[in-house]
């Protein structure tokens, strides 16, 4: 707790002192309702203003990251604040980021399977991603659609964990099993809570926020399936706003933003995940492969 207050105040000071009359511009996939109200503090602290643009839950993240991609001759994004750590991998391979100390990582949230608790005992739930293929779950399971977001990439990472060849068998098992392919993982939360189906693919900020709303779920433990979701910050190359960037940039990483988004359940935890906590990922031939693994998902789960 003195930690939090010595770095709040540091901070304070040192933005106010240094921040007047200017403004940063973020492109943002951590959701806004949790986003805002850290930029309105960081906005009072500073006197910077700042100047988001989030994307929409159906193209989670893939939207902004491929606005900066399109934007990489003339930069108009000062900082890129994502919930998952794919497109902040990609976008660093395609040197968006500046060169040094361009990208960080912290803390993390996970993918999880959300039962209803009405309809399912848990007992009896699939505990692992890879029994969603048995029969009996025929027409009773939701995920998102997996080209975006964390879906997108939780496929990938089990394509790597089992190959090509098991990986494409369970894809194809899956998509005959009839799921309902929804337009974000909030979607999933909504649907199994809603009692439409008895489990789902999902994250686990989104299954705090509907046990929030008084949905009867519950997320089921972690396995060896679950892939750990850091948030990432970069700082554009070139971007308008170097400066303001920094400051940015160094605000999100501090222990009571941290502590705010473990509050607020956007993370599980303010730490970074060890390195034997769930799925293994050699993020280069992640990077290498991904192409390959996007056009087999777009022929397996069609739309």
């Amino acid at each position: 707790m003195i930690a939090a207050i010595v770095s709040t105040v540091f901070f304070s000071a040192v933005f106010q002192a240094e921040g007047k009359d200017s403004s940063v511009i973020v492109y943002a996939s951590q959701d806004e309702t949790y986003a805002d109200p850290i930029f309105k503090q960081f906005e009072k602290q500073t006197g910077i203003k700042v100047r988001a643009v989030f994307d929409s839950e159906a193209v989670k993240t893939v939207g902004l990251a491929n606005r900066l991609l399109a934007e990489r001759s003339h930069p108009q994004c000062d900082v890129f604040w994502s919930n998952e750590e794919f497109r902040t991998r990609l976008l660093a391979s395609e040197n968006i980021f500046r060169e040094t100390n361009g990208w960080a990582a912290m803390g993390y949230r996970t993918r999880r399977l959300v039962v209803n608790t009405n309809l399912l005992p848990i007992a009896k739930a699939p505990h692992a991603f890879s029994d969603a293929t048995n029969q009996i779950w025929r027409g009773k399971v939701a995920l998102a659609y997996p080209l975006f977001g964390t879906t997108a990439t939780h496929f990938m990472v089990l394509r790597q964990k089992w190959g090509d060849a098991q990986w494409q068998t369970w894809c194809r098992a899956l998509a005959a099993n009839k799921p309902l392919v929804v337009d974000g993982n909030s979607v999933v939360v909504k649907m199994v809570g809603g009692g439409e189906v008895w489990f789902g693919f999902t994250d686990s900020d989104d299954i705090a926020a509907g046990q929030k709303d008084g949905l009867p779920i519950v997320e089921l433990p972690l396995s060896d399936e679950t892939l750990f979701i850091p948030n990432t910050i970069g700082v554009i190359r070139n971007s308008p706003h170097p400066v303001e960037a920094e400051k940015l940039f160094r605000y999100l990483q501090t222990a009571p933003v941290l502590q705010r988004l473990l509050k607020e359940d956007a993370l599980e935890s303010a730490e970074l995940p060890k390195p034997e906590a769930g799925l293994k990922v050699d993020w280069d031939e992640l990077l290498k492969d991904w192409n390959t693994t996007t056009k087999e998902l777009e022929t397996i789960f069609l739309r």
